[in-house]
C-alpha cells in the first residue's frame, strides 16, 4: 500500500488517497483502499499530510491491507484458451524439499557452472509435477504455469538439465540421507533392499556400443529381461535401499538384461563409502538370497569374526536341499506362541530355529565356480495357517487355469500362460510366436502339486544374525513390505512407466526424480505419523485449487482433513475462502 497524490488541472486541487498495487495479465494496476481527501484541507490538521500518510500507508498492519470487497463484472467473459487456474497444494511437498535443503545443493554446484538456467527451479518443477501430477517432462514444462512459482526456462534448457542431474546423482543421494536422517530417528544397520523394473513402450533395444578393442562398453541400456509385469518390452531396473521407517536412502539403476542378484553388492559398497557407515545389516527377498551376497557380506560369521555386515533374507522352502526341506517338515522342536497381531485379534506363532553350519560355492579367482565354504547363520522357519490358505487358493486358480489350457491350447501363449504352465507335462513354446507347440499329450502335473501341498504355509528366513530370537528375526523380514509399498507408489501414483527418456544420463535422472519425490512422499508419512494413505494426500493436494477472480485475489474451492493435518504439521492456513498473492506468497516461502 503506498500514499498517492492526483493533481486534476481543472480544479488545481490535490487529492490524497492510500492506493494498493496488484498485477493482472501481466500489467501492473491500482486499487483506491481509502480517499483522504484535499491536500490543502488536509494541511490545516497536520503539519505534513505527505509525510504523515507515508507513514500510515507504511504501518498500517498486513490483515488491513487485504481488501474486504472484490468488485466483479458479472458480463465478464472468458478469453479463448484460458486458464486461470492454479495449485497451491504443492506447498506441501515444497515445504518438505525445503527442510531437506535441495535448493542449497544446486546452488552450490550451479556456482562452478557456466550454464543460463536454474538447475534448482527445474528439478523442483519436475519433482512437484511427479507428486501431483506425473506425465512427461515435455508436459510438465507445457502445463508449468499451474504453479504460482516462476519456471523461466526453455524446453530445450529442461532436457538439457537432465544431464547434470544424473551427474549429481550419487551426490544428491547421499546429501538427502544426511537431512533426512537430521528429522527422522534411523538405525542406519538396518537397510532394506529389493529390485523392480520399468518397461519403456518402446519395441527395440538399445544398442550396444564398443570400444576400440572391441569390448562391450558397460553402459546403462533399456534391454529385454525379466519383466515383473511379464511385457515384453525393452526395460531398465531399479535397485531401491530404504530404512526402517520405509524412508528411501539410496537407489541404482542396471540394464533390463542383467541379473538383479548381482545389484545388490555394488549398491552396499556405495552406500558405505558414501554415507560412511561401519556396517549394515541388508534385509531382502529370497530372490536375492545367493552364496555371493550371502559371503560378500557376512564371511564365514564364526564366531570370532567381528564388524562384517549382515543379511536377513527370505528362504525358498521348495528351492531348498532335501535336508532342509526334513527340518521344515519335521515336528521336532517347534514352538507355539501367542500373540495379538495389529487388529488386536489373537494369533498363534508357530516357529523353531537353529544355527547352522551352510555350504556354499562361489567363484574361485579364475572364475570357474568350485570353490566351496562354510556360512554359519540362524536359520528360522516358522508355520502359518492363514498363509497355507493363501498358497492354497493361488494353486487351485493356477490349476484351473492349467486345465482350461490343456482343453484349448490355442486360447494361450507363453505370456497368458503365466502361473498354469507350471503345473503341465510336456509343455513347450514356441520361441519365435510364444504359442504353445502342437502334438504334445499335456496332463496335469499332480506329483508337483502333491509336491507343494506339503509346503504350504511353511515360511523361512535366513540371517547372520544368529542372536536375534525368531520374533525378531520375523518382525525385521516384516519391514520388507515397505518397499514393495514403495515400488507400487512409484508406479501407480507417480507413473514412473512408461518413460519417455532415451539417454543413460536422461533415464538415471528420470529415476532420480522419482525417487526424491518418493522420498518426500515417505517423509511427510512420517511428519504427519501415516494419518492419511499416499492417495488421500495425492488427491487432497491436488484439489487444492484456486481460480483468479479480480486483481491479486483468488478463490478456493476445497477442504478436507488431510488439508487440517498438512496445517497442524507446517503451521499453514488453508482454511481461507479467498487469498490474495502476498498470502499465497507467504504460504510458499515456508523456511521452517
Amino acid at each position: 500500500m503506498f500514499l498517492k497524490q492526483s493533481y486534476n488541472k481543472s480544479t488545481g486541487k490535490t487529492q490524497l488517497s492510500l492506493v494498493q498495487g496488484y498485477r493482472q495479465d501481466g500489467k501492473v494496476k491500482h486499487k483506491v483502499i481509502e480517499n483522504l481527501g484535499f491536500l490543502h484541507d488536509l494541511q490545516k490538521q497536520y503539519d505534513d499530510p505527505v509525510a504523515h500518510f507515508k507513514q500510515v500507508a507504511k504501518e498500517k498492519p498486513a490483515n488491513e491491507n487485504v481488501l474486504n470487497t472484490l468488485e466483479l463484472d458479472l458480463c465478464t467473459q472468458l478469453p479463448d484458451n484460458t486458464c486461470s487456474r492454479r495449485n497451491l497444494g504443492y506447498a506441501v511437498p515444497k515445504a518438505v524439499y525445503s527442510k531437506l535443503g535441495l535448493r542449497d545443493f544446486f546452488q552450490s554446484r550451479q556456482r562452478s557452472l557456466n550454464i543460463g538456467f536454474n538447475l534448482n527451479s527445474i528439478f523442483s518443477l519436475l519433482t512437484f509435477n511427479r507428486f501431483l501430477f506425473p506425465s512427461s517432462k515435455m508436459k510438465a514444462f507445457g502445463t508449468r504455469n499451474r504453479f504460482f512459482d516462476r519456471y523461466d526456462f526453455s524446453l530445450d534448457d529442461l532436457y538439457r538439465s537432465l544431464d547434470y542431474f544424473a551427474k549429481y546423482s550419487d551426490e544428491i543421494q547421499s546429501f538427502l540421507n544426511e537431512r533426512a536422517s537430521a528429522f527422522v530417528p534411523r538405525n542406519n544397520e538396518l537397510g532394506y533392499y529389493d529390485v523392480t523394473n520399468y518397461y519403456f513402450g518402446v519395441p527395440y533395444e538399445d544398442d550396444d556400443d564398443f570400444d576400440n578393442d572391441g569390448n562391450k562398453v558397460k553402459k546403462l541400456s533399456r534391454k529385454r529381461g525379466p519383466s515383473k509385469e511379464h511385457r515384453k518390452d525393452p526395460i531398465v531396473q531399479m535397485g531401491l535401499l530404504m530404512d526402517s521407517h520405509g524412508i528411501p536412502m539410496a537407489f541404482n539403476t542396471f540394464s533390463g538384461n542383467e541379473s538383479e542378484k548381482k545389484s545388490l553388492l555394488p549398491t552396499i559398497r556405495r552406500v558405505k563409502a558414501d554415507y560412511s557407515l561401519e556396517r549394515i545389516i541388508v534385509v531382502a527377498d529370497r530372490g536375492l538370497n545367493t552364496s555371493d551376497n550371502t559371503a560378500f557380506l557376512s564371511g564365514v560369521n564364526a564366531n570370532d569374526e567381528k564388524n562384517r555386515d549382515g543379511y536377513v533374507y527370505g528362504q525358498s522352502v521348495l528351492g531348498a536341499d532335501k535336508a532342509f526341506k526334513k527340518w521344515v517338515l519335521s515336528q521336532e522342536d517347534y514352538q507355539t506362541t501367542k500373540e495379538k497381531d495389529k487388529d488386536g485379534q489373537v494369533v498363534f506363532f508357530k516357529h523353531k530355529s537353529r544355527i547352522y553350519a551352510k555350504k556354499v560355492t562361489l567363484n574361485n579367482p579364475e572364475g570357474k565356480r568350485n570353490l566351496t565354504m562354510n556360512i554359519y547363520q540362524r536359520q528360522m522357519v516358522y508355520y502359518s495357517g492363514k498363509y497355507a490358505k493363501k498358497q492354497r487358493h493361488e494353486r487351485e486358480k493356477a490349476i484351473a487355469k492349467a486345465k482350461d489350457l490343456i482343453k484349448n491350447p490355442t486360447r494361450y501363449t507363453k505370456a497368458t500362460s503365466y502361473g498354469a504352465a507350471a503345473y503341465i507335462n510336456n509343455i513347450s513354446f514356441s520361441k519365435s510366436t510364444g504359442e504353445i507347440v502342437d502334438g504334445k499329450d499335456l496332463s496335469i502335473n499332480g506329483n508337483k502339486i502333491a509336491e507343494e501341498a506339503k509346503y504350504d504355509g511353511y515360511y523361512s528366513i535366513v540371517t547372520s544374525e544368529k542372536d536375534l530370537s525368531d520374533k525378531e528375526i520375523r518382525d525385521i523380514y516384516k519391514g520388507l513390505w515397505e518397499i514393495g509399498e514403495s515400488f507400487k507408489i512409484i508406479k501407480s501414483e507417480f507413473k514412473a512407466r512408461p518413460a519417455f527418456v532415451h539417454t543413460p544420463a536422461h533415464i538415471e535422472a528420470h529415476f532420480l526424480i522419482c525417487f526424491v519425490t518418493l522420498l518426500l512422499m515417505r517423509m511427510l508419512g512420517y511428519m504427519t505419523e501415516k494419518k492419511h494413505s499416499v492417495k488421500q494426500i495425492r488427491d487432497s493436494l491436488c484439489n487444492y485449487s484456486c481460480s483468479h477472480i479480480a486483481q491479486n485475489y483468488y478463490l478456493f474451492d476445497y477442504r478436507d482433513d488431510v488439508l487440517k493435518t498438512m496445517e497442524q504439521t507446517f503451521g499453514f492456513d488453508f482454511s481461507k475462502k479467498t487469498m490474495s498473492q502476498a498470502e499465497i506468497k507467504k504460504i510458499l516461502q515456508y523456511q521452517k
